[in-house]
């Protein structure tokens, strides 16, 4: 049996983006990707305040990105241009966003490859591809805009994930704008879908083609699930009688947060 090579990123993650999820897909085609990620007390020497969202909760959106293998949190001491004993990696990847010097020179002393991802690189949105599942499970749809992905958003995907192989559509763009008025969303429809599909709980991550609060009908008139979920602020728009009318499951789930973790809100995050 090979052994696969060790990859590693290095990071505070306190606001993970679409950038940062680009970074761990790309270093995740070197090897099994490790992210050794920084505890509190460094991103508030280096911010001058708190995280805005603390390590657990890192930790957990982290541990739940297709792309990653395994999380290790950094201790309090971590030094940010070194990798602790423990960790014997064979690629230490960087994006190219500042000079990593002290990085470059550990690496050399401890035998490490370095790979320095550009802006190109990291670039566009690639369509993630379904996730593998097992064979006679059930086919779940989820809708929604998914504009600024936090825990909470992967809480839900987490149980739909329990309840069979999760479809989520996100809302296209001037849908969203229909919706929920100018201003949104913040980020372009296929940015949505990148960061939805990246959550190893999701099955696949689609874009709507309809309109109003059904804007998914042709996506699951296609589909043919055999549930949709919604969590509690979702149960309106007439979905309830759409899935009686079209013969499937109705689902309400509540906003639970993952144990530990504090309660999210898209709207809370965004101001607006």
């Amino acid at each position: 049996m090979s052994i696969k090579t060790q990859v590693v990123v290095s990071g505070g993650f306190d606001d993970i983006t679409s950038r940062d999820l680009r970074l761990l897909e790309e270093a995740s085609k070197l090897g099994e990707l490790t992210v050794l990620l920084w505890p509190d007390s460094v991103l508030q020497q280096f911010a001058g305040k708190p995280p805005k969202f603390p390590l657990a909760e890192r930790a957990y959106f982290l541990n739940a990105v297709r792309y990653v293998n395994k999380v290790v949190a950094g201790a309090d001491a971590v030094d940010i241009n070194a990798l602790p004993n423990h960790l014997k990696m064979d690629v230490w990847a960087d994006a190219a966003t500042a000079t990593h010097s002290a990085r470059d020179q550990f690496a050399r002393e401890n035998r490490i490859a370095r790979r320095i991802f550009t802006a190109a690189e990291l670039a566009g949105f690639p369509e993630p591809p379904p996730m593998p599942s097992a064979p006679g499970r059930k086919k779940i749809i989820a809708t929604g805009c998914y504009d600024w992905f936090h825990s909470g958003h992967v809480r839900f995907t987490e149980e739909l994930n329990a309840l069979g192989d999760a479809y989520v559509i996100v809302g296209h763009d001037a849908n969203i704008r229909l919706l929920k008025g100018e201003g949104h969303p913040l980020l372009s429809q296929e940015e949505r879908r990148y960061v939805v599909g990246s959550i190893k709980f999701v099955k696949q991550a689609l874009i709507s083609s309809g309109s109003g609060w059904l804007d998914a009908d042709p996506e699951i008139r296609r589909l043919k699930p055999d549930a949709y979920a919604v969590n509690e602020d979702g149960d309106k728009g007439g979905k309830r009688e759409y899935c009686q009318e079209i013969g499937i499951e109705y689902v309400v789930l509540r906003r639970t947060p993952a144990p530990g973790l504090p309660k999210r809100s898209s709207t809370d995050l965004r101001g607006f």
